[in-house]
């Protein structure tokens, strides 16, 4: 009895060793999309082959892809707010002009954060005058909150400083309390044409009839025809039209 509850604890050890050693992969490869062998083998201190093994269990979980000496993380995570809103900028201006010509003047709107759905929140403030937008990211109130006859309701939470949002169970209990006509929310998997093809750790809506996708670019045909089988419609945004424009 004794010889087996040692050889428990020896075991239970070596599992949790192992799985925050797996788990500094995992963080590894979502600070650089890609590392090899070797850099692992330095970074954690332990022999190539238990590297080799690691490496095999997470890839059987479906959680990374070896590569020929080394690996690479399977989900695409998005650089912080800041560094999102200097990139695709015209794409995104085009999205969020057909997004603002689409809304209806008295309409309550649910508007996630992120930074195509900021670029929407400057376009409405821009076009319209009687609306009610319910959100819980900072900066879109900051952009909505001052422009006479829209309300901004913002929700209440913990601060998350990367995205500028509030999050929690508070939060989701809050959003849940409103009737709003539309609810206008970026994604990482798909939006922008750069995200094409690209897979999102998590999965929060599926498409249906309810769904509309605006994007800069039709997308690929596979996409376009797996959206459609869905019931789901797409909106390509003109990027020709300037900023300004409506």
């Amino acid at each position: 009895m004794r010889r087996s509850q040692a050889g428990d604890r020896m075991q239970a050890a070596y599992r949790y060793a192992k799985g925050r050693r797996q788990q500094r992969i995992m963080d590894a490869l979502t600070a650089m999309r890609s590392m090899r062998l070797n850099e692992l083998v330095e970074a954690l201190g332990v022999s190539s082959e238990t590297i080799r093994r690691d490496l095999r269990e997470l890839d059987e979980r479906g959680l990374i892809s070896r590569t020929y000496g080394g690996a690479v993380r399977l989900f695409d995570t998005e650089p912080a707010l800041s560094e999102r809103m200097r990139m695709m900028t015209d794409e995104r201006e085009a999205i969020a002009a057909a997004v603002s010509a689409s809304v209806q003047p008295n309409q309550v709107l649910l508007v996630g954060g992120g930074a195509t759905t900021l670029h929407v929140a400057r376009r409405l403030a821009h076009d319209h005058h009687a609306l009610t937008v319910v959100t819980h990211a900072l900066d879109i109130v900051g952009v909505l909150g001052s422009k006479p006859g829209i309300t901004v309701i913002c929700a209440p939470g913990q601060y998350d400083a990367r995205e500028a949002l509030l999050v929690g169970h508070e939060t989701v209990a809050f959003l849940r309390s409103f009737a709003a006509h539309r609810a206008i929310l970026g994604a990482t998997g798909i939006a922008d044409h750069g995200k094409f093809g690209t897979r999102a750790l998590k999965l929060y809506g599926t498409w249906g009839e309810a769904v509309e996708l605006v994007c800069d670019r039709a997308p690929p045909e596979a996409i376009a025809a797996g959206i459609a089988r869905a019931g789901g419609r797409i909106v390509v945004a003109d990027a020709a039209e300037p900023a300004g424009a409506r």
